[in-house]
């Protein structure tokens, strides 16, 4: 029995074996026993770290060294990072959303762009508004804009609803402050920035393939009314007092405009210079977001006739789905430490050399399997950073590298949406689409933003 225990935690096959056996019984708390993920991370965590022999005292700490724990060190070092962020960008959408920013954002592109190219104006509405709020969270505010614009254009609703979800799928997926790619910037250890910049250059062809292309193919090819009871809604709904076009897009680009001029300012800006030192202070996501936060709350709220409880209660209420997302990404920053201490991070990336297998592809391949079976984009974000994290620490990655295996990440934790995944279900109630017709149009669709998406990261990563 000794020999099988040394076998398992020295040797390269037998960590391998704790990897994959770990990641199997994760995956079946999740789907069959339906645990939560926070909780099946954390127990498949500290199981895996004493499985590998790892001493008690290093995974929970002692009174004699509190604080060093790699339970502690694992959640905190994370959170530190990317709490204040998701947060901040939580308020900011439900700021913009109560305002009627979405609404004032999706007319203006509708008049715009005219009846005839209303399907690219949802598509335009869905990629813009996208970036501040949830994906759940844009449906329920634009849904009542496609049922009124597929009316009155008298075609399928696909045409008008699938530019939009893939609007607000990949923004979800690829963009900050949205919880999957600040969590895997943070497990990743790579600039915001960055990744905002390349998960954008992911994230427009991706959408632009689904959610124009496809969505114009397949939206002439399966008609499916607007939901009368819908619609009936919809048309009731009065505008009321609204804030400006400029007014709404300016406060969702200052924060991405103020991260990127911070992190391309420490590399054009002369180092110690007063100009320098400004680009890096504002140009840190909390500043950042706390500024478009403030300006929000400010020109959305207290101008326009908002009470302060009333600015304060929207605040609250928009946090209380946060917290569990925290403690995803919390626990899975503690099962990639785990990973690290054990030696099985290492061990994975050394196989992946040994059999020719690009990080960029296996990252995209795990995040896939994960989203598959357990429908949670976040969680599967979060597991997968934690997995090849600790393979890719001392590879030497440029910081544009890192960025294109977080964006490869993201793009596998949208692939195949299916039963298991919230999203479905809204998609289907909310636009009238059987389960059948969403299997061919939201899970194709979801398909293609996640295959092209990654695509063009690996692309891109094979040229830089």
């Amino acid at each position: 029995m000794s020999g099988f225990v040394d076998w398992l935690q020295h040797s390269t096959p037998g960590l391998l074996l704790l990897a994959a056996v770990g990641i199997a019984v994760l995956l079946s708390l999740i789907i069959r026993w339906k645990v939560e993920p926070f909780i099946a991370l954390l127990v498949i965590g500290l199981l895996t770290a004493l499985a590998a022999g790892l001493p008690v005292q290093s995974l929970v700490g002692s009174a004699q060294k509190p604080g060093e724990s790699l339970l502690e060190t694992g959640f905190g070092g994370i959170l530190g990072h990317i709490a204040a962020i998701i947060g901040l960008g939580t308020m900011l959408g439900a700021i913009l959303e109560a305002s009627g920013g979405a609404q004032v954002l999706t007319r203006s592109l509708l008049r715009a762009l005219g009846e005839n190219r209303a399907p690219l104006a949802m598509g335009l509405a869905g990629l813009i508004f996208g970036v501040p709020v949830f994906f759940d969270v844009g449906i329920f505010v634009l849904a009542p804009l496609v049922y009124v614009a597929a009316k009155q254009g008298g075609r399928s609703i696909l045409l008008y609803c699938l530019p939009l979800l893939a609007g607000l799928s990949v923004t979800h997926a690829f963009l900050p402050p949205h919880p999957g790619p600040v969590a895997a910037a943070g497990l990743l250890g790579v600039d915001l920035g960055w990744v905002i910049l390349m998960g954008a250059v992911c994230a427009i062809p991706a959408w632009y393939v689904g959610g124009v292309l496809f969505s114009s193919w397949i939206g002439k090819r399966i008609d499916i009314p607007v939901p009368e009871e819908m619609l009936a809604a919809a048309e009731t709904e009065r505008e009321g007092d609204e804030p400006g076009l400029g007014m709404v897009v300016g406060i969702i680009a200052i924060p991405l405009v103020l991260i990127l001029a911070g992190t391309f300012g420490s590399i054009w800006l002369p180092a110690g210079s007063t100009a320098a030192g400004v680009a890096n202070f504002i140009g840190t996501p909390a500043i950042a977001l706390t500024i478009a936060v403030l300006l929000a709350f400010w020109l959305l709220g207290y101008r326009r006739g908002m009470t302060k409880s009333q600015v304060a209660d929207l605040s609250a209420a928009s946090l209380r789905p946060v917290g569990m997302i925290l403690l995803v990404v919390g626990a899975g920053a503690f099962y990639g430490a785990v990973l690290k201490a054990t030696g099985i991070g290492g061990v994975i990336a050394g196989s992946l050399h040994d059999a020719g297998l690009p990080v960029i592809f296996a990252a995209y391949v795990i995040s896939c399997g994960l989203r598959i079976a357990q429908g949670s984009a976040t969680a599967a974000i979060a597991a997968s950073a934690a997995i090849i994290g600790p393979t890719i620490k001392d590879v030497g990655y440029s910081q544009p590298q890192l960025a294109l295996i977080a964006a490869a990440i993201c793009a596998g934790s949208i692939i195949a949406s299916h039963v298991n995944d919230g999203g479905f279900w809204i998609v289907s109630r909310y636009f009238g689409i059987s389960v059948k017709d969403t299997l061919k149009t939201w899970t194709v669709l979801e398909t293609i933003l996640s295959v092209v998406g990654f695509a063009v990261a690996a692309i891109l990563m094979a040229v830089i």
